[in-house]
This record gives C-alpha cells, sequence and structure tokens, in this order.
C-alpha cells in the first residue's frame, strides 16, 4: 500500500524572504496581512488586517512589511524538493506551499518510518523552516492531516480515517460554494460529509467535489507527475541575524555544500565549478567564484577551496542570506584508485593545484600541455587553465622538453661549432619542414655535447645556413 508523507510549510510566504525572530516581520498580500512572525504575533498583528491597523498596532516599534514574493516561494520550494529527492524519488509540490512525498517505497532503505520521519525533521530544522506534517494513504487525505492536532506521533497511519473525520469542512477551500452550502445545512466536520450517500453528495455539492473525495479516499487515483531533477542546483541559507565575520559562515557553507553533493550524487552528476552568492544587509549581492581542474562531488573537497577564498575575503558589510547555485552539471566520472596505494595516503595532484589557485589566484599556477604543432615553439603551450595534454603522436626523436625562449645562433670557427665551448655532434639529423604557406621552415635538428658533458638540441637552417641553439637537456 501506498504510503505519503505531506510536509507544508505555512510560513513559507515569510520564511522565503527573511527568517529573522529579532523584530516584527509582517508579509503583505493586496495591502492584508499574509503571514506575520512570532514578534509581530505579540503586538496583537492577526493574518488578514489591513496595513494601515498593522502600523497603528506597531507604534515606535521597528516593523518590516514586505511584500509577497511568489517567486521566492516557489524557489525555496524547488530548493526543498532537490532536498526531498534525497529521501524518495517519487514526490511532487502540492498547493504552492507544500511537498508530497511518498515513503512507502523507501521505508526497508531508512529501516523504518521512525527513522525516515526522524531524517525529515532533521533536514528541515537545518534549513530553518516550520513544517506540519500528515500521513496517510493518499496525497490529498495526508495533506489534509497536516492541518490536524494529533500530529504524526498518536500510531502514525493507525486511524487516519477518524482523524479526518474530526477535521472542519472549511479546509476543503477548493469548494468555496459547497463548503457554504454544507454549513446552511448543519454540517461542520468532514465525518459528516462523508456520511452522506455519495448519490445524494453528487446532486448537492457535484461531480468535482465527489471526485476529490473519492481520489481523498483511495477510490479513485490520484494521478499527479513526478518531480524531475532541473539542469542546474540551487540552494540558500538565511541566518536570521547580522554576520560580520567569514567565520561565522562556516556552518552554513558545509550545509549548502552537503545538500550539493547529495543532490550530484543522486542525480549521479558532477561538476567543476560552484558560485556563492553573499546576500547583504543592503540588498547588495557579492558574488564568489570556486572552481576545479577535475570534476567531482565531494563536499569536503568543495568545502576546503571555498574556505581558502572566503579566508581572503573582506566583507564590505553585514550578510543576513548566503546562496550556493551549481549551473555546471557533468555526466560523472569514477575515480581510479590504486589497489595498494590508497588515495588517503598522499593528496592527488589536482587537489594541490586546486587549493594552490584558492590561495593565490587563477594566474599564480600555470600549466604546460603539447599541441600538434610541427614547429617545436608552437608545440608548447603555457595557460592558466588546466589545458595540458599530452601529443596526439609520438616525437621522431629525441627532444627537450625545455626550449629557449628564442634560438641562440651557433659561432663556427675553424669548422667546429661554437656556444660556450666547441660543440660535438652525437646524434641527428630530424628534418622538419613546415609553414609553407606563410613563412617556409626547413631545418635539421641534431643534439650535440659540450665540454663539460652538457646535451644541446641545435639545428642548421637550410634556408638561412645558419647554425641555432633551440633547447638544452637535463
Amino acid at each position: 500500500m501506498s504510503l505519503w508523507l505531506c510536509l507544508r510549510f505555512p510560513q513559507l510566504p515569510l520564511q522565503c524572504q527573511t527568517l529573522s525572530e529579532t523584530q516584527p516581520v509582517v508579509v503583505l498580500a493586496r495591502q492584508r496581512v499574509l503571514r506575520a512572525n512570532d514578534c509581530a504575533a505579540s503586538l496583537g498583528i492577526r493574518e488578514g488586517m489591513a496595513a494601515a491597523t498593522v502600523r497603528a498596532l506597531a507604534g515606535s516599534e521597528p516593523l518590516l512589511l514586505l511584500t509577497r514574493d511568489q517567486d521566492a516561494e516557489q524557489r525555496c520550494l524547488q530548493q526543498l524538493c532537490c532536498w526531498a529527492y534525497g529521501i524518495t524519488p517519487v514526490l511532487h509540490p502540492w498547493r504552492g506551499d507544500s511537498l508530497q512525498l511518498e515513503v512507502g517505497g523507501c521505508l526497508a532503505l531508512f529501516h523504518g518510518l521512525e527513522a525516515l520521519l526522524q531524517t525529515v525533521h532533521c533536514g528541515i530544522q537545518l534549513r530553518g523552516y516550520r513544517v506540519e506534517t500528515g500521513l496517510a494513504p493518499t496525497p490529498k487525505a495526508a495533506w489534509l492531516l497536516s492541518f490536524g492536532t494529533e500530529g504524526l506521533a498518536s500510531g502514525g497511519t493507525e486511524g487516519w480515517q477518524e482523524q479526518l473525520n474530526a477535521l472542519p469542512l472549511s479546509l476543503l477551500d477548493d469548494f468555496p460554494n459547497e463548503v457554504a452550502a454544507l454549513h446552511r445545512a448543519g454540517l461542520q466536520q468532514l465525518g459528516d460529509l462523508l456520511a452522506l450517500p455519495e448519490a445524494a453528495l453528487g446532486r448537492r455539492c457535484g461531480k468535482a467535489m465527489v471526485h476529490w473525495l473519492r481520489q481523498m479516499l483511495g477510490r479513485e487515483t490520484d494521478l499527479q507527475p513526478d518531480y524531475r531533477p532541473p539542469g542546474h542546483f540551487s540552494d540558500q541559507h538565511w541566518f536570521g541575524y547580522e554576520v560580520k565575520t567569514t567565520a561565522e559562515l562556516r556552518p552554513a557553507v558545509q550545509q549548502l555544500l552537503q545538500a550539493l553533493c547529495g543532490f550530484l550524487r543522486q542525480t549521479q552528476l558532477q561538476t567543476e565549478e560552484i558560485e556563492w552568492q553573499l546576500l547583504a544587509t543592503d540588498r547588495k549581492v557579492q558574488h564568489l567564484q570556486v572552481r576545479s581542474s577535475s570534476r567531482h562531488s565531494d563536499w569536503e573537497n568543495w568545502y576546503q577551496l571555498t574556505q581558502l577564498q572566503l579566508d581572503r575575503l573582506q566583507l564590505r558589510t553585514g550578510i543576513e542570506g548566503l546562496t550556493l547555485e551549481c549551473r555546471q552539471l557533468l555526466t560523472g566520472r569514477s575515480a581510479s584508485i590504486d589497489l595498494f596505494s590508497p588515495h588517503n595516503q598522499r593528496e592527488p595532484m589536482q587537489a594541490l593545484l586546486d587549493r594552490l589557485r584558492s590561495r593565490l589566484g587563477l594566474q599564480a599556477i600555470l600549466n604546460i600541455g603539447c599541441r600538434d604543432e610541427h614547429l617545436p615553439e608552437l608545440a608548447l603551450q603555457v595557460s592558466s587553465e588546466a589545458t595540458a595534454r599530452a601529443p596526439s603522436g609520438q616525437p621522431c626523436g629525441q627532444r627537450p622538453f625545455w626550449l629557449l625562449p628564442e634560438p641562440q645562433p651557433v659561432r663556427q670557427q675553424q669548422g667546429l661549432l661554437q656556444w660556450q665551448g666547441p660543440l660535438q655532434l652525437v646524434a641527428g639529423p630530424e628534418r622538419i619542414e613546415d609553414n609553407w604557406w606563410q613563412e617556409p621552415v626547413s631545418r635539421d635538428y641534431y643534439i650535440a655535447r659540450g665540454p663539460r658533458g652538457q646535451y644541446y638540441w641545435l639545428f642548421h637552417d637550410r634556408l638561412r645556413r645558419q647554425w641555432y641553439v633551440h633547447g638544452l637537456f637535463a
């Protein structure tokens, strides 16, 4: 049998904009109070009041009036969906302020319902949201039970129909006219409605309401499109107070990174770049990009790289919120680990380079790589990006890795080549001819030995009839 868990967030219009509990905060919709925090409620402010009445009740108290932001509510709900996707793959948002999770299929994974519910509540508590929960065999019944007073502790799903019977009819706000007519007829609770014959109820309230009630009771299938992970990740944390130092950001950074990497593992994706947005109290946003030279989903690695950049960051003003975004989602790659050399015994080279870049800047670390060019001076590539790669083909002869910035001319004296002493040719030639379409190049390369045993790479320019030293061997 299916088992649905409804997570309803009654304070979402308020909490999607601020989590401040230190001053009265009110969210208005059409100049009426939609939601108010505890500080505002202590002043007598209630839902439905006019804005002028709210100001009069606040008096000299510092009052924060906010306009409802439905886009922000949907963003928060999508972030909660990303988090809940790690609990069950069958879920969907509901009515703009709730999530419906089918948890019957994942009870074995969490070793029972009690452990699953504890995981859910801990995750929501870390995010700072207030939640009301309901548990039932159908989504609509679970949503109705989230308005009940008994909660999940009273026997779980046992007696869910009896709990439904005790709920008021006013919860069926999709049918206001029908509910008003039933109230005039003396029906007050859902149990009074369900006790009526279905045919008589259909004649009085219409087929739509009967269909809704049948779905609630599980007599008809309630099909909803399942949630699908988005093409990018975005999550947010509101502190509820003003953060003045980067050290205070660390718990929120760890929480957001764990959420990101959990999402990446669930979707079998990885990333090479993340972006932090520090939301200041003056509504300005400070951006911070963190990059890695290899794709992965290790939150500890991202945490270390983020901390190195935060240590260099100067906060221009206080911070009240933190956003983590990841738009570069790549197909996951499994890391190859040597059986006899565990990866935790020595830091990988790429991890060391990432830490140096985060501390010193991207331009401080250069990568040396090869390009498919015949001319040696064009085959070497130096870049701040991780573009180093091996050439597609093997060179015809031995070549030094490091070349001189410019080829140095070699003197000829009494038939001998002279460059810091006499040179003796020991290998070659290797002919290279290229660039005929622009400036023809024709060279014969040799390996020569100097008087102290050094080895040099030199060439004879066949067009200019001149010798040059081009590189040095180690």
